[in-house]
């Protein structure tokens, strides 16, 4: 067998020798040592930190992927010690290499992600890479493996079709995630040794991915539809219905976008290192087909069913979204301002997909009673992830100083918010929709209550998501929706 050396004596083997006397272990790296694709994620970088580059990839492109690949990466520091690997994987090929065996990392990615790769994991005797001028892989990849092991002188690990012609020369397969019928091909080619395959099913992943627990927060839309009297109103209640779901495709296809900008804070982050993107279980590939179709289906809902003046914001919140997500999640104040005004801007959706005129009442609660959420949103982080009095969090604009003004200004907000409450109960307004207006005056108290039961939340660090959704989870927060309800029934 050419690229082996045997040994001459003739003492009996030992185990270190049986493995030396296997062939090189080639590990391909996208996709099959880690569960993600290095290109896409560097391309992701730089759309976050310097997008107008993105204009040079199509000239980059045009010398090569592999000049491509060296461009990208030359330019953007990849976080390879938290990268998804998959455990199973690594933990076969650190007992390969404590055995002797010669582990070969072979990638079609660029020379400088796979040395780092290489250096973080230390199990590597060789690098096999792209390097700007030759795109290691298919043909490419064969030809320079046989070069250096032989023919049938190396075992190799991949994970798609384009692998196939590298296992025509190797001398036996180790399959990773496997797509659907190419077991059967590789068999066609060479023996396969061992199948790595881990098959989480999809549908709760993309759920997850989508977060449909956050729509939740799309129900504000009924919110005009409650205020102007009309829950029981089957045409105006179909409206609301049709915006609630123009408004979740929209934030979900948003949400896959943020995630994929993010990437790699999440990856550091104690809870979101779970996401499907982050860890993995879903392919930036899906996210990047998820994204637009799911942003098209919430606009064609909205033009089919809809005003075009509920498009109109429709649009100004996905812009506003995009733009919170590229530059004004990282700077102070703004930034609790866009997240208050995005969800204000679900009310008025409400209200223009109903055809009803939002008052300066309703408009002025959602203001400071949304700024309050998002002032606890950051005071929580925060507080959740004990950071340090001069310390802060990635993309962040607050540091752990911040934590007792983020406070004041949030409690606040909520307490104005009731004011405005109070105000509005007391207004003249009130008179011609409710018949026992007084009634109205028990929602204080318990508006007051839940805010300050909130900021008490936050402030013990165990508000660890948007208020709004730690609220869905609330029994408590249930009863005292019951309760205003049951008041403003009273009322009427």
């Amino acid at each position: 067998m050419q690229g082996v050396d045997f040994p001459t004596h003739t003492e009996p083997l030992q185990k270190d020798d049986i493995f030396r006397l296997k062939p090189a272990l080639c590990v391909d790296l996208d996709g099959t040592l880690i569960a993600t694709d290095t290109l896409l994620e560097s391309i992701l970088i730089l759309l976050r930190e310097c997008p107008w580059v993105l204009f040079c990839l199509p000239f980059w492109a045009f010398y090569g992927k592999a000049h491509l690949k060296h461009q990208v990466a030359k330019r953007v520091n990849l976080d390879v010690a938290h990268l998804p690997y998959r455990t199973g994987l690594l933990a076969y090929l650190r007992e390969q290499f404590r055995s002797g065996r010669q582990i070969v990392l072979a990638t079609g990615a660029d020379r400088q992600i796979a040395e780092a790769v290489s250096k973080h994991l230390t199990i590597f005797s060789q690098i096999i890479a792209s390097d700007g001028r030759t795109n290691l892989c298919g043909d490419q990849k064969r030809r320079v493996l046989e070069e250096r092991f032989g023919w049938r002188g190396f075992d190799y690990m991949g994970n798609d079709f384009v692998d196939l012609k590298v296992w025509s020369a190797a001398n036996a397969a180790i399959l990773v995630q496997p797509p659907k019928n190419l077991f059967l091909r590789v068999k066609q080619c060479t023996s396969v040794d061992q199948i790595f395959c881990e098959t989480p099913k999809k549908f709760p992943v993309i759920l997850k991915a989508i977060r449909v627990q956050h729509w939740l927060k799309n129900l504000l839309v009924f919110l005009p539809l409650v205020t102007a009297h009309l829950l029981f109103h089957t045409n105006s209640f179909l409206m609301a219905f049709f915006a609630f779901m123009a408004f979740s495709l929209c934030a979900s296809g948003l949400y896959i976008f943020n995630d994929l900008l993010d990437l790699p804070a999440d990856r550091r982050h104690p809870k979101k290192q779970f996401r499907p993107f982050a860890s993995g279980a879903l392919s930036i590939k899906a996210g990047l087909i998820l994204h637009p179709t799911l942003i098209l289906l919430a606009f064609l809902l909205s033009w089919v069913t809809l005003p075009v003046n509920f498009m109109l914001i429709l649009a100004i919140y996905g812009l506003t979204t995009v733009s919170y997500s590229l530059y004004l999640k990282k700077l102070a104040i703004l930034d609790v301002l866009t997240l208050a005004g995005l969800y204000t801007l679900r009310v008025l959706a409400g209200g223009e997909a109903l055809g009803i005129s939002i008052s300066t009442w309703l408009l002025a609660f959602s203001l400071f009673f949304f700024l309050s959420l998002a002032f606890g949103k950051r005071h929580g982080e925060l507080q959740f992830r004990k950071v340090s009095t001069y310390q802060g969090i990635e993309r962040r604009a607050y540091i752990g100083a911040d934590k007792e003004m983020l406070g004041i200004m949030g409690v606040s907000s909520g307490f104005l918010s009731v004011l405005v409450l109070a105000l509005y109960i007391n207004s003249q307004a009130v008179l011609s929709l409710y018949e026992n207006p007084e009634v109205l005056w028990i929602l204080c108290p318990l508006l007051l209550y839940w805010i300050s039961r909130t900021w008490l939340l936050a402030h013990r660090g165990t508000l660890d998501d948007d208020p709004l959704v730690v609220a869905f989870r609330d029994p408590r927060s249930y009863l005292i929706a019951a309760a205003m309800g049951l008041c403003g029934f009273l009322a009427l």
